[in-house]
């Protein structure tokens, strides 16, 4: 099992950046695939980034690709979300969720353990 605790989020004005943290606690991190997703008022939470377990192979959400980076230190437990040129648009509640194994998947349901989240708010 694992425990997922997100930092970094907060308030930017439209066209700033913010990168987010999560910290993973328990045993093997590197076991798990990895992925960001968000939720705004209202909507439905949608797929964000996920990464590897190995960081080879990554995977964004059309709205993110080209301005967002996701990466991990399997080191440190950690996966972090650069978010660059943020548009209003982004703004949200940002959750880490992790997947014990497999590839990396665009879909919520495919992911077993998720943090509380952290807001991302974006002024225009």
């Amino acid at each position: 099992q694992v425990q997922l605790v997100e930092s970094g989020g907060g308030l930017v004005q439209a066209g700033g950046s913010l990168r987010l943290s999560c910290a993973a606690s328990g045993r093997a991190f590197s076991t798990y695939v990895m992925g960001w997703f968000r939720q705004a008022p209202g909507k439905e939470r949608e797929f964000v980034a996920a990464i590897s377990r190995s960081a080879g192979t990554t995977d964004y959400a059309d709205s993110a690709k080209g301005r967002f980076t996701i990466s991990r230190d399997n080191a440190k437990n950690a996966v972090y979300l650069q978010m660059n040129s943020l548009k209003p648009e982004d703004a949200a509640h940002y959750y880490c969720a992790a997947r014990s194994g497999g590839s990396v998947y665009n879909t919520q349901y495919e992911y077993d353990y998720w943090g509380q989240g952290t807001q991302v708010t974006v002024s225009s």
